[in-house]
């Protein structure tokens, strides 16, 4: 806009003089939020899945996600969206929060990104920084990314800076561990022929030896075809893990995720150190300080941090530049949706995680071809809540003035 005034003749030479100035001055005016909506959603699952958590005891099996959609409208009349989400427990604690922040917006610029989140966390100091604090600030944050996206008119992952068009996915919502292993090979088999490049297998029951079998079950079917991943969702502990990933490594893996507790940082190094099969883990980690030190001290291969999780797209991009300055490879946990975009913004190998548990959620379909998730050119996030979502909301709330 800019070049075309100052090529254009209708405007005096000077672009900071008469009717070009001012036309300047509209281009910078600041924008207010003045209406901020909140929903809490609960989306139930085809059926039931169990990890190895499941069958260790420790959790039930999840039958449902919760999400917290925040939705943001501007003087200006820019809007934007953004969710969080929590499995099992935390949902209305993270919604009752988010009625508690959302007031803090009304009025404020959406283009200060930076100082809104920190607004909202010394808000949310007396529950810490972590955690259900900044997963509830996660649904604003976000939202506030894909407005200033759309204002721009461009993808969010062509906003933060893409490298890439297309990100190599892999499936994991076919690996769970309350399906036998030929349901798993058929899945998978789906998963490929949709255009999938990865399948990762869900591992860590008391059985050990079951869980191999599993693994080669999968490895044979095939081949060198697919890269093969597992998740061990935290159930080994140290010496098991170092054995583990030794009988794994004539599998080829790809990675093995979360072998240990998810906050053992130095037992993450060691067995990093030990393996030749790469070690991912971060999902878990409640804020970017947590994934930032698993970065840093080398524990970690493949770092696995979820945007909901520590917070958003602010406090991600944080990890990511922690992580490209060591030139690891990234692979966020989950959230497909949000993540295509940031994956695409990565500098190094990187990866998306394929979960088709939220699509119903959407109008929109992410796209598959060639082994890779092709990152949406729509503005923002591109995405807008489907006619379905009405009928899983649980409670909603506006605050202020809706244009």
């Amino acid at each position: 806009e800019l070049d075309r005034i100052n090529r254009s003749t209708d405007y005096p030479a000077h672009p900071l003089t008469g009717e070009a100035a001012a036309r300047m001055s509209d281009l910078y005016e600041a924008d207010r939020i003045t209406w901020i909506g909140l929903r809490a959603v609960e989306l139930p699952l085809q059926r039931p899945v169990s990890d190895a958590k499941v069958l260790t005891g420790r959790q039930l099996p999840l039958a449902s996600v919760r999400l917290l959609f925040v939705e943001l409208q501007s003087q200006q009349g820019h809007h934007g969206l953004g969710f969080s989400y929590s499995l099992r427990t935390g949902g209305p604690a993270q919604y009752a929060h988010a009625r508690e922040l959302a007031p803090l917006l009304l009025g404020e610029d959406p283009s200060d990104i930076a100082r809104l989140w920190s607004r909202l966390s010394w808000a949310s100091a007396s529950i810490g920084r972590s955690g259900l604090a900044v997963q509830s600030i996660a649904a604003f944050d976000t939202a506030l990314w894909d407005l200033k996206a759309r204002r721009a008119g461009l993808p969010l992952a062509k906003l933060l800076g893409a490298h890439r068009d297309a990100v190599p996915c892999y499936n994991t919502s076919g690996g769970y561990l309350q399906a036998p292993i030929e349901e798993v090979i058929e899945r998978a088999e789906a998963s490929r022929a949709r255009g999938i490049g990865g399948i990762k297998l869900k591992v860590g029951q008391p059985d050990h030896c079951a869980d191999l079998r599993r693994v080669a079950a999968l490895r044979r079917h095939f081949g060198d075809e697919a890269a093969l991943m597992v998740d061990v969702n935290q159930q080994w502990d140290r010496t098991t893990a170092a054995r583990m990933g030794r009988a794994l490594e004539e599998f080829d893996l790809t990675w093995i995720e979360e072998p240990l507790d998810a906050h053992d940082l130095e037992g993450h190094a060691a067995l990093a150190a030990q393996l030749i099969t790469p070690v991912g883990t971060g999902e878990m980690l409640g804020s970017a300080a947590e994934a930032c030190a698993f970065v840093e001290r080398g524990a970690v291969d493949v770092i696995m941090h979820d945007a909901p999780r520590i917070g958003g797209f602010t406090p991600f991009l944080q990890v990511a530049e922690a992580a490209r300055r060591r030139g690891i490879v990234m692979a966020p946990h989950f959230v497909m949706e949000l993540h295509i975009h940031l994956a695409a913004a990565y500098e190094h190998a990187t990866w998306v995680e394929h979960f088709e548990w939220l699509e119903p959620l959407f109008q929109e379909r992410l796209e598959i071809r060639d082994g890779c998730m092709q990152v949406p050119t729509r503005p923002g996030l591109g995405l807008s809540l489907s006619e379905q979502v009405a009928g899983w909301t649980l409670a909603s709330d506006a605050f202020g003035q809706r244009g």
